[in-house]
């Protein structure tokens, strides 16, 4: 296998042993140590926020380093931390601490991981190879998401609310197992003269990653549109479930058939994204793509009890998770094209803690929301406002 096909199955395995564990933190809080709603939601938006903040330091670090030692330190971190949990379960020792510290580290470990496979995939495969390879990464995420949850259902049904964390914690360990059957250069040896000591780290540095996406037009506004949408669509995620497992009194199997089938058009549009920007153009594609994903979500307002909201809620989100199949490999493409030489662990490490604070923020102002108006009005008001967010789209031809 080649360098690009084994980095690929550790995010794979990885990707799929996290949805199998999807919801399995909240579970445990609920069940297991009897925790309060807003307990559970501080579990949820904690842990996005204190990860994006710790892993903010660790994006010049990982810069200055080989990225598959540090991919593979990343996955035993995940896995050390994952595996407390069952092993502080069966010894009747698991508290909420244990979950919310696990969820940080978890959480950094993902941020960090995530940016150094960035720069390492930037190195692995040429420049016009690079939105093919982001699209087999987004098509992996999708086909993931679509049968881990339901897969992970099954199991806890079966064995209990740990046997998915196990799951998740032996993905890790398949993930740098296949990260160590990587052969050939690496992206930045420590010592390169070119990019100083690997020990050195200045406080500017820490800011680099921000400065290079503000100074740069096209990346500027792929962020600030990114950070928005997805902070917006996420901020509804706890509201649906509420809204339709809770007034609406959907079945779990529906609930979870609501979000699993729309998934396939994600891989479906990971697949296409590629052919399509051959045809009519990198840029067109990203535009329209990114208007689309802006409209679809309003439909969530026309949302009703049975077999009707059903149908809505598949449609809706299949219209729009089609859609970010489609945009997010072009998207994911041009971060990593823009990337200055030496740096692109720093964007990546920014973008998406920057993400992760917008998506805590606007969970608990959401949640603030529709405790004063209820879910519907909330997710409406999300809705409505995504329509704007097209304004941020790159005007020109990246």
């Amino acid at each position: 296998m080649s360098r690009f096909h084994w980095l690929w199955a550790s995010y794979a395995v990885s990707t799929y042993g996290s949805w199998i564990a999807f919801g399995a933190f909240p579970l445990l809080a609920v069940r297991e140590l009897h925790a309060t709603a807003f307990a559970v939601a501080v579990l949820e938006a904690a842990g996005l926020a204190v990860a994006a903040v710790v892993a903010v330091p660790l994006g010049p670090w990982v810069d200055r380093r080989a990225a598959r030692p540090v991919l593979m330190t990343m996955d035993l971190a995940r896995f050390l931390a994952m595996v407390s949990v069952p092993i502080a379960y069966l010894a009747g020792a698991l508290s909420y601490g244990q979950l919310l510290a696990v969820s940080v580290v978890a959480a950094t470990a993902n941020i960090t991981f995530g940016a150094a496979s960035g720069a390492y995939l930037k190195h692995v495969v040429g420049r016009e190879q690079l939105l093919v390879a982001n699209g087999r990464f987004e098509a992996a995420m999708w086909v993931a998401t679509a049968t881990g949850p339901p897969l992970g259902g099954a199991l806890i049904g079966l064995l209990g609310p740990v046997v998915t964390v196990t799951a998740d914690a032996a993905s890790y360990l398949l993930s740098a197992l296949a990260v160590g059957r990587i052969r050939g250069g690496d992206v930045a040896p420590p010592g390169d003269p070119t990019r100083g000591p690997a020990t050195t780290l200045r406080g500017a540095d820490l800011l680099a990653g921000g400065r290079f996406i503000l100074h740069d037009a096209v990346l500027r506004r792929l962020f600030l549109n990114g950070i928005l949408v997805s902070g917006l669509i996420m901020a509804t995620s706890p509201l649906l479930a509420v809204l339709l497992l809770g007034q609406y009194h959907y079945p779990a199997w529906q609930y979870g058939l609501a979000f699993g089938i729309p998934a396939l058009g994600g891989f479906a549009g990971a697949r296409l994204s590629g052919r399509l920007t051959t045809r009519w153009g990198r840029h067109r594609v990203l535009i329209v793509t990114g208007r689309l994903r802006s409209l679809f979500p309003l439909g969530l307002a026309l949302v009703g009890p049975g077999v009707p909201g059903l149908v809505t809620v598949i449609i809706v989100e299949g219209l729009l998770i089609t859609c970010m199949g489609i945009f997010n490999p072009i998207s994911a493409t041009e971060r990593l094209q823009r990337a200055p030489a030496g740096h692109a662990a720093q964007v990546l490490t920014t973008w998406t803690a920057a993400s992760r604070l917008v998506q805590a923020a606007l969970m608990a102002l959401w949640g603030v929301l529709a405790t004063c108006t209820g879910p519907l009005a909330a997710i409406t008001l999300s809705g409505l406002l995504l329509l704007a967010t097209p304004l941020l789209l790159p005007r020109r031809q990246p």
